[in-house]
């Protein structure tokens, strides 16, 4: 059994939304922002490009990195999965006394979640990859239902010998032995998955030198002369193309444009 500061300490850093929390803030700035710098040279070019792109548009670089890396796609939504669960946990969304009503309320709960996102990272890749991320995500999920029913966590508002069923703690159900290691394995999992495997795939991505965008080849007219030229797309502008020209390294407006096959514009940092 935990001791009850550590109870406590676990229920505030749920409440706040944990490590997790503060990782994928962390990510969702910082990753696109050296996506961009990496891929078009940094500097100036970077803020060119954000400009191009509009405010708006902005996400569209960490969606493009999710959309074509499967495996960073599949951790974060593990790792989202987990997080909004602990979240709304901590806050008593969870029932955790005895019962089948109860049962099936928190079998629902930690089953739901993790199927859309099993369901979403097959539409964009594979059954494999789907299912593998359903299976993952639900493990996670399950660990934290393990923990509340356990009392090594409890709702906030929930003090003292009760449980949210209203049951004396001592009557409070008791796990196996094996149960309640399974739940330590899923916070140490949760805990790599979280503070290291998504950081280091966002950030290997985010330097692996592929466009977060399709690149396109394009008309590009300077003052009288046209020419084909290379864009990484940025925005679409009536029936022409608003893009990082990789020819010239500047904003430029297309028209005529054609899908290239490939992503790379530069070598990957590491090389």
């Amino acid at each position: 059994m935990a001791h009850p500061d550590e109870e406590a300490e676990a229920r505030s850093a749920d409440s706040r939304g944990g490590p997790g929390h503060t990782v994928l803030l962390a990510v969702a700035f910082a990753v696109p922002v050296t996506k961009v710098a990496y891929t078009v040279g940094g500097g100036a070019a970077a803020r060119d490009v954000f400009v191009g792109m509009e405010p708006a548009n902005w996400p569209d670089v960490l969606i493009g990195m999710m959309l074509t890396d499967p495996l960073l796609a599949s951790v974060l939504a593990v790792v989202v999965s987990r997080v909004v669960f602990a979240f709304f946990a901590a806050r008593g969304a969870v029932p955790v006394g005895g019962g089948v009503v109860r049962a099936l309320q928190r079998a629902a709960l930690t089953v739901v979640n993790p199927v859309a996102m099993g369901v979403l990272v097959t539409c964009f890749f594979s059954f494999w990859w789907g299912l593998g991320t359903g299976l993952v995500a639900y493990g996670l999920r399950k660990g934290v239902v393990v923990e509340y029913r356990t009392g090594r966590r409890r709702p906030h508002g929930h003090r003292g010998g009760q449980t949210a069923g209203g049951a004396n703690k001592n009557d409070r159900y008791h796990p196996s032995r094996r149960l309640r290691q399974a739940a330590a394995l899923e916070q140490w999992a949760a805990l790599v998955l979280t503070v290291l495997a998504l950081p280091a795939l966002a950030f290997a991505a985010a330097l692996d030198g592929r466009a977060w965008t399709s690149i396109v080849r394009c008309e590009v007219t300077e003052g009288t002369r046209t020419e084909s030229a290379r864009l990484i797309e940025l925005g679409r502008k009536g029936n022409g193309v608003v893009g990082w020209n990789l020819d010239m390294e500047e904003i430029s407006n297309g028209t005529g444009c054609a899908s290239e096959e490939g992503l790379y514009v530069r070598e990957p940092w590491w090389r």
